[in-house]
């Protein structure tokens, strides 16, 4: 099944979602709805609340988890895991089973969501938006925000490219540790480590000079992988090594004229200068 992965907003709850091409509808993880309805903050708790409510479901002979999907989904440590995920006709009847004062909002919000989607693929410079919008609800400043974007582009392309030559699934983190490590002296892994990370994503943590080097780090691989069409995962590991080293000799120009490293331990708490705009209505 052709889907494409997001991230859609319920308030200031992510719900990953995945947009089947071909039946052109949206399937929800149904443990990050179960997790909002029951105003979890714990995935675990989250996870053990649907179990058990999966277990009763089947027990009445609901048909609505039988016919509930796996698909694979980027978990919080950014690896793909199977997870249980429904469509929005499906969720509708799963909502009915969990008593909660955000059944109705929820609802609404995923009529919301399918709408957008529609307009989306009518008119992809509205997804553009959404997504500058989103920085800015979170408190970013528009200069951090506009390299931010610029990178989403950059990476887009980097893993059209990576498919195009035959990479897949989890070849595609390993790559990227490569790139990573080559220009920032660091594997991912690491780099969360050093600014203080767990679960959260390390680009929307990076500096803007981090975040630029990171995406001419991914555009150097995308440019020379087109020029030199390695075939592969093992051919492409080089490639990724000639990226990245394009990047750390920027990186090394840049920090010789600064008197100083622009790999830093600043994460997103220190690069919001502002607070969030308020949501209409508080």
């Amino acid at each position: 099944m052709s889907k494409k992965e997001a991230l859609q907003l319920f308030g200031d709850r992510k719900i990953r979602t995945a947009w089947n091409e071909e039946e052109e509808k949206w399937y929800f993880s149904v443990v990050d709805v179960i997790a909002v309805l029951v105003d979890s903050r714990d995935a675990l708790t989250a996870r053990k609340y649907w179990n058990k409510l999966k277990q009763r479901l089947v027990e009445e002979g609901n048909e609505t988890v039988t016919n509930c999907h796996q698909l694979r989904m980027t978990a919080a440590d950014g690896k793909q895991r199977l997870t249980d995920a429904a469509d929005q006709e499906q969720l509708f009847r799963l909502i009915q089973s969990v008593p909660s004062p955000k059944a109705e909002p929820f609802k609404l919000w995923m009529a919301k969501v399918a709408s957008e989607r529609v307009d989306e693929i009518q008119d992809p410079e509205l997804a553009i938006d959404r997504g500058y919008e989103y920085y800015r609800r979170l408190g970013y400043s528009e200069a951090w925000i506009n390299e931010r974007m610029k990178g989403k582009e950059a990476r887009k392309a980097l893993t059209d490219e990576w498919q195009r030559t035959g990479v897949a699934g989890q070849q595609y983190a390993s790559l990227t540790d490569i790139i990573t490590k080559e220009w920032s002296g660091m594997t991912t892994k690491q780099y969360k480590k050093y600014k203080g990370l767990k679960k959260e994503n390390l680009r929307d943590n990076m500096t803007r000079t981090e975040s630029v080097l990171n995406t001419l780090a991914e555009v150097a691989t995308t440019e020379l992988s087109q020029k030199e069409d390695p075939k592969g995962f093992k051919e492409q590991t080089v490639i990724a090594k000639k990226g990245g080293n394009v990047a750390a000799t920027a990186r090394r120009a840049l920090e010789k004229q600064l008197g100083r490293s622009v790999v830093t331990k600043q994460n997103a708490k220190s690069l919001k200068p502002h607070k969030p705009p308020k949501e209409l209505g508080e």
